[in-house]
Protein backbone atom coordinates (compact mmCIF):
# COMPACT_ATOMS: atom_id res chain seq x y z
CA UNK A 1 0.00 0.00 0.00
CA UNK A 2 0.71 3.63 -0.65
CA UNK A 3 0.75 5.17 3.11
CA UNK A 4 1.17 8.81 4.19
CA UNK A 5 1.66 9.82 7.65
CA UNK A 6 1.26 13.11 8.92
CA UNK A 7 3.50 14.40 11.71
CA UNK A 8 7.01 12.71 12.65
CA UNK A 9 6.77 12.45 16.36
CA UNK A 10 7.45 9.50 18.49
CA UNK A 11 4.06 7.62 17.55
CA UNK A 12 4.28 9.01 13.44
CA UNK A 13 8.43 8.04 13.19
CA UNK A 14 7.53 4.71 15.21
CA UNK A 15 4.50 4.40 12.42
CA UNK A 16 6.29 4.81 9.77
CA UNK A 17 9.26 2.59 10.24
CA UNK A 18 6.62 -0.59 11.32
CA UNK A 19 4.48 0.40 8.09
CA UNK A 20 8.22 0.27 5.62
CA UNK A 21 9.63 -2.86 7.43
CA UNK A 22 6.35 -4.17 6.62
CA UNK A 23 6.85 -3.58 2.68
CA UNK A 24 4.85 -0.57 2.23
CA UNK A 25 5.52 2.52 0.58
CA UNK A 26 5.55 5.43 3.29
CA UNK A 27 5.61 8.95 2.59
CA UNK A 28 5.75 11.35 5.73
CA UNK A 29 4.91 14.77 6.77
CA UNK A 30 6.49 16.84 9.27
CA UNK A 31 6.87 20.94 9.89
CA UNK A 32 10.50 20.18 11.58
CA UNK A 33 13.18 18.90 9.29
CA UNK A 34 15.17 17.48 13.04
CA UNK A 35 12.59 15.18 13.59
CA UNK A 36 12.92 12.87 10.97
CA UNK A 37 16.35 12.22 12.65
CA UNK A 38 13.54 9.73 14.72
CA UNK A 39 13.23 7.22 11.29
CA UNK A 40 15.26 4.14 11.22
CA UNK A 41 18.54 4.24 9.05
CA UNK A 42 17.37 2.24 6.33
CA UNK A 43 14.07 4.01 5.93
CA UNK A 44 13.75 5.16 2.58
CA UNK A 45 10.39 6.34 2.01
CA UNK A 46 9.57 10.05 1.16
CA UNK A 47 9.76 12.53 3.55
CA UNK A 48 8.59 16.22 2.99
CA UNK A 49 9.09 19.39 5.14
CA UNK A 50 5.93 21.67 5.53
CA UNK A 51 2.71 22.76 7.13
CA UNK A 52 0.47 19.71 6.54
CA UNK A 53 -2.84 22.05 6.09
CA UNK A 54 -0.31 22.85 3.08
CA UNK A 55 -2.31 21.30 -0.19
CA UNK A 56 0.67 21.49 -2.27
CA UNK A 57 2.36 20.24 0.51
CA UNK A 58 0.38 16.91 0.60
CA UNK A 59 0.78 16.65 -2.98
CA UNK A 60 4.40 16.24 -2.85
CA UNK A 61 4.09 13.94 -0.05
CA UNK A 62 2.41 11.34 -2.48
CA UNK A 63 -1.56 12.21 -1.25
CA UNK A 64 -2.99 11.88 -4.81
CA UNK A 65 -1.90 8.33 -5.60
CA UNK A 66 -2.07 7.21 -1.25
CA UNK A 67 -4.34 4.19 -0.23
CA UNK A 68 -4.40 5.79 3.55
CA UNK A 69 -3.40 8.39 5.25
CA UNK A 70 -2.88 8.19 9.37
CA UNK A 71 -2.84 12.12 10.73
CA UNK A 72 -0.36 11.97 13.96
CA UNK A 73 0.67 14.87 14.95
CA UNK A 74 0.02 16.11 18.83
CA UNK A 75 -2.64 18.95 17.74
CA UNK A 76 -6.41 17.35 18.06
CA UNK A 77 -6.99 20.50 15.85
CA UNK A 78 -4.70 19.81 13.37
CA UNK A 79 -5.34 16.21 12.45
CA UNK A 80 -9.01 17.45 12.38
CA UNK A 81 -8.54 19.51 9.89
CA UNK A 82 -6.30 17.76 7.56
CA UNK A 83 -8.05 14.63 8.27
CA UNK A 84 -10.74 16.38 6.75
CA UNK A 85 -8.89 17.80 4.06
CA UNK A 86 -6.75 14.29 2.94
CA UNK A 87 -10.48 12.90 2.99
CA UNK A 88 -12.54 15.74 0.84
CA UNK A 89 -9.94 17.11 -1.02
CA UNK A 90 -8.39 14.11 -2.39
CA UNK A 91 -10.91 11.66 -2.14
CA UNK A 92 -8.52 9.14 0.56
CA UNK A 93 -11.41 7.20 1.93
CA UNK A 94 -8.98 5.47 4.45
CA UNK A 95 -8.22 8.10 6.94
CA UNK A 96 -6.98 7.39 10.78
CA UNK A 97 -6.54 9.94 13.23
CA UNK A 98 -4.96 10.53 16.15
CA UNK A 99 -6.68 12.43 19.10
CA UNK A 100 -6.00 12.81 22.71
CA UNK A 101 -9.33 14.54 24.41
CA UNK A 102 -11.98 11.73 24.25
CA UNK A 103 -14.59 14.29 24.63
CA UNK A 104 -13.96 15.30 21.02
CA UNK A 105 -14.01 11.33 19.36
CA UNK A 106 -18.02 11.96 18.62
CA UNK A 107 -16.54 15.21 16.63
CA UNK A 108 -14.29 12.94 14.19
CA UNK A 109 -17.10 10.48 13.82
CA UNK A 110 -19.24 13.45 13.01
CA UNK A 111 -17.01 13.35 10.00
CA UNK A 112 -16.67 10.12 9.09
CA UNK A 113 -12.94 9.75 10.49
CA UNK A 114 -11.44 6.67 12.38
CA UNK A 115 -9.47 7.99 15.43
CA UNK A 116 -7.44 6.51 18.04
CA UNK A 117 -7.65 7.75 21.14
CA UNK A 118 -4.35 7.35 23.11
CA UNK A 119 -5.87 8.31 26.18
CA UNK A 120 -9.05 5.81 25.96
CA UNK A 121 -6.30 3.08 25.59
CA UNK A 122 -3.83 4.64 27.98
CA UNK A 123 -6.54 4.34 30.66
CA UNK A 124 -8.13 0.80 30.13
CA UNK A 125 -4.65 -0.55 29.99
CA UNK A 126 -3.64 1.24 33.28
CA UNK A 127 -7.01 0.10 34.90
CA UNK A 128 -6.82 -3.70 33.76
CA UNK A 129 -2.92 -3.76 35.26
CA UNK A 130 -4.68 -2.06 38.35
CA UNK A 131 -7.50 -4.20 38.63
CA UNK A 132 -6.91 -7.55 37.09
CA UNK A 133 -4.73 -10.25 37.44
CA UNK A 134 -4.26 -11.12 33.38
CA UNK A 135 -3.73 -7.22 31.85
CA UNK A 136 -6.49 -6.71 29.27
CA UNK A 137 -5.37 -6.81 25.43
CA UNK A 138 -6.34 -4.26 22.89
CA UNK A 139 -7.24 -5.17 20.00
CA UNK A 140 -8.24 -2.77 17.43
CA UNK A 141 -10.51 -2.84 14.21
CA UNK A 142 -10.72 0.58 12.02
CA UNK A 143 -12.36 3.17 14.55
CA UNK A 144 -13.24 0.41 17.02
CA UNK A 145 -11.43 -0.88 20.26
CA UNK A 146 -11.85 -4.45 21.80
CA UNK A 147 -10.54 -5.30 25.13
CA UNK A 148 -10.49 -8.58 25.80
CA UNK A 149 -9.70 -10.13 29.14
CA UNK A 150 -8.79 -13.52 31.12
CA UNK A 151 -10.36 -14.23 34.32
CA UNK A 152 -10.47 -17.30 36.62
CA UNK A 153 -13.91 -18.90 37.17
CA UNK A 154 -15.33 -19.37 40.79
CA UNK A 155 -15.55 -22.68 41.99
CA UNK A 156 -19.06 -22.54 42.45
CA UNK A 157 -19.17 -22.84 38.41
CA UNK A 158 -17.21 -25.99 38.41
CA UNK A 159 -19.28 -28.60 36.70
CA UNK A 160 -21.52 -26.04 35.05
CA UNK A 161 -21.69 -24.90 31.60
CA UNK A 162 -19.92 -21.55 30.08
CA UNK A 163 -23.23 -20.10 29.78
CA UNK A 164 -23.87 -19.81 33.04
CA UNK A 165 -20.79 -17.86 34.20
CA UNK A 166 -21.99 -14.27 35.20
CA UNK A 167 -20.42 -11.65 32.48
CA UNK A 168 -20.35 -7.50 33.09
CA UNK A 169 -22.23 -5.50 31.44
CA UNK A 170 -20.97 -5.24 27.55
CA UNK A 171 -19.14 -8.70 27.93
CA UNK A 172 -19.49 -11.52 25.87
CA UNK A 173 -17.75 -14.85 25.68
CA UNK A 174 -14.86 -15.78 23.17
CA UNK A 175 -13.62 -19.18 24.75
CA UNK A 176 -12.23 -21.10 27.46
CA UNK A 177 -9.06 -21.06 28.50
CA UNK A 178 -8.38 -25.06 30.42
CA UNK A 179 -5.69 -25.34 33.24
CA UNK A 180 -3.89 -27.97 30.50
CA UNK A 181 -2.93 -24.51 28.47
CA UNK A 182 -6.10 -25.74 26.06
CA UNK A 183 -7.94 -23.11 24.07
CA UNK A 184 -11.84 -23.65 23.24
CA UNK A 185 -13.71 -20.99 21.20
CA UNK A 186 -16.96 -20.67 22.06
CA UNK A 187 -19.92 -20.14 19.65
CA UNK A 188 -22.71 -19.71 21.69
CA UNK A 189 -24.02 -23.33 20.83
CA UNK A 190 -21.93 -25.71 21.95
CA UNK A 191 -21.87 -26.82 25.69
CA UNK A 192 -18.39 -26.21 27.56
CA UNK A 193 -18.41 -27.93 31.12
CA UNK A 194 -16.29 -26.07 33.17
CA UNK A 195 -13.33 -27.14 35.35
CA UNK A 196 -11.24 -26.42 38.30
CA UNK A 197 -8.71 -23.87 36.67
CA UNK A 198 -10.69 -23.22 33.70
CA UNK A 199 -10.17 -19.53 33.05
CA UNK A 200 -13.09 -17.78 30.60
CA UNK A 201 -12.02 -15.26 27.68
CA UNK A 202 -14.27 -12.23 27.91
CA UNK A 203 -14.42 -9.39 25.11
CA UNK A 204 -16.08 -6.45 24.99
CA UNK A 205 -16.27 -2.93 22.59
CA UNK A 206 -14.15 -0.37 24.51
CA UNK A 207 -14.56 2.91 22.11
Amino acid sequence: MNILVIGCGKLGSRLANVLFHHGHNVSIVDMNEDAFSQLDDDFDGLTVVGMPMDMNVLRSAGVEGCDAAAVVTPDDNLNITVSQIVREFFYVDNVVARITDPARENVFHHFGLKTICQTNLTCGAVFSALTQEFSEKQLHFYETTVGVNVREIDPIMVGRTVENVPMKTGETIMGVLRDSGELTLYDGRQKIILSSGDKIIYARIND
